[in-house]
């Protein structure tokens, strides 16, 4: 029944995930109605510090196996440009911290979701250097899995109504996010399109900046809030390391 919920939050996530890629698309496709348009795929690798030791302590207070700090983002982004102004939004998680202990093992990693907005202060047109202000929504998962109370049955129906003590419990955070981002331009050969040019890139670049916890949930399990969870804000510097394929479409 654990394992059952489970699957239920990632295929929230899944949901979640597609319905801001058809949002990307939409806004594609109505830039592709202007004149002229330019933006990126990209890929980003982040760090960004989680202190896990509030965490920990909840968990070893009730003989629970700890969880190592979730520090490493990999993100999927697109920026779209217009004139000096750069738009990125993007979507993230970080690689599962696991650990075991007497049969008792915890699952634990985090989900975001980002919006930037920044402007081109350089006047090169082989860099782009940009101050950013953004938004950032993301959500932390725990999951306990107790194989001592599993019970190993081979029918179905006995399996729906399995009794266990595995949970998953989740805590949603929103964040500003105040920083810089540079993107260097590798200039590939222009593909011409009927009436249109398409000047391909691959930016490479870096973003760096300070991320401020500035709303923090409560640990929930299922619909239900839970009293007294870690709570406690956690601002961090956050490095992004940015690769991409761009395009600059002009008629």
């Amino acid at each position: 029944m654990a394992l059952s919920k489970y699957n239920m939050i990632n295929m929230k996530k899944l949901v979640y995930t597609l319905g801001l890629a058809l949002l990307v698309g939409f806004t594609a496709n109505a830039q592709m109605s202007k004149r002229d348009f330019a933006g990126a795929m990209q890929i980003q690798v982040t760090y960004r510090q989680y202190d896990a030791t509030q965490l920990n302590n909840g968990l070893g207070s009730v003989g629970l196996p700890s969880v190592s700090d979730n520090n490493i983002w990999i993100n999927a982004s697109m920026s779209h440009i217009h004139k000096k102004w750069l738009f990125e939004d993007g979507i993230g998680f970080t690689p599962f911290s696991s650990s075991e202990v007497n049969n008792i093992k915890t699952h634990f990693n985090q989900y975001q979701a980002y919006f930037r907005a920044g402007y081109d202060v350089s006047k090169s047109t082989d860099f782009r250097f940009y101050p950013f202000v953004g938004l950032n929504f993301s959500e932390a998962v725990l999951n306990i899995r107790d194989k001592n109370r599993e019970q190993n049955v081979s029918n179905f129906n006995q399996e729906l109504l399995n009794s266990t003590s595995s949970k998953t419990l989740y805590q949603g955070n929103f964040g500003i996010e105040l920083g810089a981002g540079f993107d260097y331009l590798i200039k590939l050969k222009p593909k011409q399109m009927d009436c249109y040019t398409v000047q391909r890139n691959i930016p490479i670049g870096i973003r760096a900046g300070y991320y401020i916890n500035a709303a923090r949930g409560d640990w929930r399990i299922e619909d239900y809030k839970l009293n007294n969870g870690p709570d406690k804000s956690q601002g961090a510097v956050f490095v992004s390391l940015n690769i991409g394929l761009g395009y600059a479409v002009k008629r």
